[in-house]
């Protein structure tokens, strides 16, 4: 759906939050939650799939007739896919995810080749006139970006799926751009090092070169390729479990020439101060799907750690002034028991989003319905979606004027 007022910016949620991983799984929560949410947000109007795709599911739905059906069946129900969840490669609910959702990570061909196959099926599917993002994993886990030539052998994976960016844009007229998720604990987990490797690895004469040999473009024409089909998926919890200033994030972004192909709408947990009782609070957050990152400020220092767990176990980090957890809680729940998420954030972030459109696609990402503690989630998941996409909404015309 398109915000009010906001022209060619498109909001959705993200899929990943139903668990599925065939495609046949997928398309039924479509028809069954999907088409509830647009019901309860935007009946009357077109409305975007924020699609997540497993590599299971990929396989099957870029046949032909598959795609084809999907077609249909957007059409029939005034639906349209303007982004994919290229995130998680396999399974995603139902059992342990934590480290193993970044593999295969961008130092393998799978994730190579995944994230071709989910190009080539957006770029299908995007209407006329829309622009398609991707968002990927930051890279790969931090500890396995320790192996010799690792940020280059995941530089030259990404330039050789912009060329397959740069041949479906020549073949099709669809442009599609990889956004890379900075997150807390990755080889890109600030705003700062995700620069830093854009600029180092990306966007450089070597880089254009390379991806002119690969697509037969000039070398002028390959260095605005890369800046076309190469950007970031801004995550609004992870930058705020990092501390990051939401100004500055996104003036840093601008200033490298960095495409912020999507926004995530997403919050995180704050934990002020990490007391005792705070921290016995937290055990019913510290569950053995997800992986749930926790950085620790104290003054101006921050320490890291890999797992909410990890941070319990640390008697050091109960000194820290304050925690902030990666675990997306609901958007509207500013209060969460003794806890606080990282409403304020979010808030400024779509302050600048509503003046200055640094995005064209806005995902609601809160995909943690299923662990999170049973005090803080509804009992019907379309409905919760439908709450916190009005919240968006809300908070998006509360900035205006």
């Amino acid at each position: 759906m398109r915000p009010s007022g906001a022209g060619s910016v498109h909001l959705t949620y993200c899929t990943n939050i139903h668990p599925g991983e065939t495609w046949a799984e997928v398309r039924q929560n479509l028809s069954e939650h999907v088409l509830r949410v647009k019901a309860l947000v935007a009946p009357q109007e077109p409305f975007g799939i924020g699609l997540r795709l497993s590599a299971e599911a990929a396989r099957s739905l870029a046949a032909a007739a598959a795609l084809d059906e999907l077609r249909a069946f957007l059409a029939a129900h005034d639906l349209y896919v303007f982004t994919i969840n290229g995130f998680p490669y396999g399974r995603f609910h139902g059992a342990r995810v934590k480290e193993d959702v970044y593999r295969p990570d961008w130092l393998e061909e799978e994730r190579l080749a995944y994230t071709d196959a989910l190009a080539r099926i957006l770029s299908a599917l995007l209407p006329p006139g829309v622009a398609g993002s991707v968002s990927t994993v930051p890279g790969c886990f931090r500890p396995r970006a320790r192996e010799r030539g690792a940020l280059a052998g995941m530089a030259d994976r990404l330039i050789r799926h912009a060329a397959t960016l740069v041949r479906l844009d020549r073949e099709l007229g669809k442009c599609v751009t990889l956004a890379l998720e900075p997150e807390p604990f990755c080889v890109f987990e600030t705003v700062a090092e995700t620069v830093g490797f854009f600029e180092e690895r990306l966007f450089t004469h070597a880089a254009a070169a390379r991806l002119a040999a690969l697509s037969g473009l000039g070398s002028p024409a390959a260095e605005a390729a890369l800046r076309r089909h190469l950007g970031v998926c801004l995550d609004a919890c992870h930058a705020a479990v990092e501390f990051e200033a939401p100004g500055e994030a996104v003036l840093a972004l601008r200033r490298a020439g960095i495409a912020i192909a999507k926004v995530q709408v997403s919050a995180g947990l704050k934990v002020e101060p990490p007391s005792a009782s705070h921290r016995a609070a937290l055990l019913p957050f510290a569950e053995d799907v997800y992986l749930h990152q926790v950085v620790a400020r104290q003054g101006a220092e921050l320490r890291r750690y890999a797992d909410l767990g990890d941070a319990l176990g640390d008697p050091t980090a109960a000194s820290a002034d304050e925690w902030r957890i990666h675990f997306h809680v609901p958007l509207f729940r500013e209060e969460l028991g003794p806890f606080r998420n990282t409403q304020g954030f979010l808030r400024d972030l779509l302050r600048i989003q509503e003046k200055d459109a640094i995005s064209t696609h806005l995902e609601v990402e809160t995909y943690t319905w299923h662990v999170l503690p049973a005090a803080y989630r509804g009992q019907d998941v379309a409905e919760d979606v439908a709450r916190e996409m009005r919240w968006t909404l809300d908070a998006l015309h509360s900035t205006a004027g």
